[in-house]
């Protein structure tokens, strides 16, 4: 260990009770959705007419919609989608967005004024209207839907990661390391990644949570995933016009996203000092 790693220690946090609760349900989450087609024999999409609308338990553990499709396998499908795509959404933000930020923050000049223009010319467009966008050359597709979504969260993940690393590298123990010889892959991997690592992981969690209430609102207003894809928000549409009958098929699907979102929140939430 040099002189400087003795001196300088990035800052440490445990986990804590939020963050374990949020890891926990998204667990129990993923398990469902991971593991949960495989187990669940029923074809989301196959339709009985004689089971429209069935009831919680007997043949349907959590009851049937409309068509007669089983809820449970459509739950776990759905689950499963939501979570695949708020991932490589997320990763898909994430990569580029960090590596950008490394950059802008150590090479500054033109690099950080060129990434600086890009990330203002796609803050100039709401969220939404982006993702609408790409979604008019291909509607219904899960192509443009990640892709717009992942250029929609990107930003974020730059500009924490060039703001927190350009205060790191002007701090005195830097420029001591820098001094004694110590390359940009020791100064990187020892003061900068044990810094922001925190701050991206926690953005990583609102970044799913978004691209989950994303997807599930676009598909709600039919511009987004469309039926008979096992998609939550199209899935609440779909049995809302059975409320009256039915009104637990229609808060299942709710419910699920609800629990994902939270469990993404929980997960988020840092330590308070």
């Amino acid at each position: 260990m040099t002189a400087i790693d003795q001196t300088y220690q990035p800052p440490k946090s445990g986990p804590g009770a939020t963050r374990l609760a949020g890891a926990g349900l998204l667990v129990l989450l993923a398990g469902f959705a991971i593991i949960g087609p495989a187990v669940i024999s029923s074809d989301p999409a196959a339709q009985d007419f004689g089971a429209s609308l069935a009831p919680i338990g007997g043949d349907f553990l959590l009851g049937a919609d409309h068509y007669g499709r089983s809820l449970l396998a459509r739950l776990a499908h759905g689950a499963r989608l939501s979570f695949g795509m708020a991932f490589l959404t997320m990763l898909a933000a994430a990569i580029p967005g960090v590596l950008f930020g490394l950059i802008a923050a150590w090479r500054g000049g033109w690099a950080e004024r060129g990434f600086e223009f890009v990330a203002t010319t796609v803050l100039a467009l709401p969220g939404l209207m982006l993702v609408l966008l790409l979604l008019a050359f291909s509607p219904g597709n899960y192509g443009p839907l990640f892709l717009g979504l992942a250029l929609t969260l990107w930003v974020e993940f730059y500009r924490v990661t060039k703001a927190n690393t350009k205060t790191i590298l002007s701090q005195p123990h830097i420029e001591a390391a820098r001094m004694l010889g110590f390359g940009s892959r020791y100064i990187l991997t020892h003061y900068v990644f044990p810094v922001i690592a925190p701050m991206i992981t926690t953005l990583a969690a609102f970044a799913m949570a978004t691209a989950i209430i994303a997807v599930s609102t676009l598909s709600a207003i039919s511009v987004g995933l469309q039926p008979p894809t096992p998609e939550l928000g199209s899935m609440i549409v779909e049995l809302l016009p059975y409320f009256a009958e039915a009104p637990v098929h229609v808060l299942l699907p709710a419910a699920l996203i609800f629990l994902l979102v939270l469990g993404l929140q929980l997960l988020a939430q840092g330590e308070r000092a």
